[in-house]
């Protein structure tokens, strides 16, 4: 029996397609155009011997076959990926100190650090999950060599933009939290982290400009009281699309009166000039896992756009 291989990049663009949610979004992402894409996918099509997504609505979702190769598509490119990264950097030694917003550690952990360490189990990594201030703080003074974190007012010599995120109302997926306590033309119950933040500032700041009367309904000093809170229907809170919690969903801003929000910088910092050719290579990866998992609608390598204050976040 003659045996199909799969083409790699094909099955690339078909995940890509699926986790971007549109195929078009995935052409922007791996630098194709569109007609390219739609080759590619048909290509795979012809190679599995069955259809892989259909259109429902105005977007296109896997069928059930498509589902079954996503599963062993997602394992074969990660397997894929790990082999690259680990004749790519097969000599790299050393420790690496890394800092994480809250907001991707789930992201990026399994993602990047785990693949990492099973590739050089000769590369140390020491790595802490902070707030803003925290890892700023630390990449100041030289405790940490990387960090992520969302871009405030501060100038850090060693700063790279990222890519600017969009930032969005949450509120609980059950619907009842502006028919409980935000209701339209109510005062709206904020739920946020504990000050200085930089998300509860600009959502403070957006609803005073837009004079809508505001009340501080829940404060918390971490991301998971605070996603709680929200998915309990306690207050709705101002963050990203990016590691939603369950039971949190993004509001529409104008649906439900408020007032639309600006994006939101996020950068790698680096704690001096030279952080040695293992960071430097972590950093290309960390870099590289970012745009995938950033939401629709980011402004890649962009300029910083809109900032908010400085502080935690």
């Amino acid at each position: 029996m003659r045996l199909t291989n799969f083409d790699m990049d094909a099955l690339r663009t078909f995940a890509t397609g699926i986790d971007l949610g549109s195929f078009t979004r995935a052409a922007a992402r791996l630098g194709r155009s569109t007609s390219a894409v739609s080759a590619q996918l048909k290509k795979l099509e012809d190679q599995a011997g069955a259809r892989l997504v259909e259109k429902v609505g105005r977007g296109l979702v896997p069928t059930p076959n498509g589902e079954l190769l996503l599963s062993y598509a997602r394992r074969i490119l990660a397997l894929n990926d790990e082999a690259v990264e680990a004749l790519r950097g097969a000599d790299l030694h050393g420790w690496v100190r890394l800092g994480l917003q809250e907001d991707f550690g789930a992201a990026l952990l399994p993602r990047v650090l785990g693949r990492f360490a099973r590739s050089h189990p000769k590369v140390q990594i020491e790595g802490r999950i902070g707030r803003n201030s925290e890892l700023i703080s630390k990449i100041s003074s030289g405790e940490l060599d990387l960090a992520i974190a969302w871009a405030g007012d501060e100038i850090l010599p060693f700063a790279r933009h990222v890519a600017d995120v969009p930032m969005c109302w949450l509120g609980a997926d059950n619907g009842e939290t502006f028919a409980t306590v935000a209701g339209s033309g109510d005062t709206v119950a904020l739920a946020a982290l504990e000050a200085p933040c930089l998300f509860r500032t600009i959502a403070c700041d957006s609803l005073d400009r837009q004079g809508r009367s505001w009340r501080l309904s829940f404060a918390s000093p971490g991301l998971a009281g605070l996603g709680a809170a929200v998915s309990a229907g306690l207050g709705i809170t101002v963050r990203t699309p990016i590691g939603l919690p369950a039971g949190v969903k993004v509001l529409e801003a104008e649906a439900h009166g408020l007032p639309v929000l600006p994006g939101i910088g996020l950068q790698l910092l680096r704690g001096s000039e030279n952080i040695g050719r293992t960071g430097e290579y972590l950093a290309s990866i960390l870099l590289e896992a970012l745009q995938e998992i950033l939401p629709a609608g980011s402004d890649v390598g962009s300029s910083v756009g809109p900032k908010g204050p400085g502080g935690r976040a």
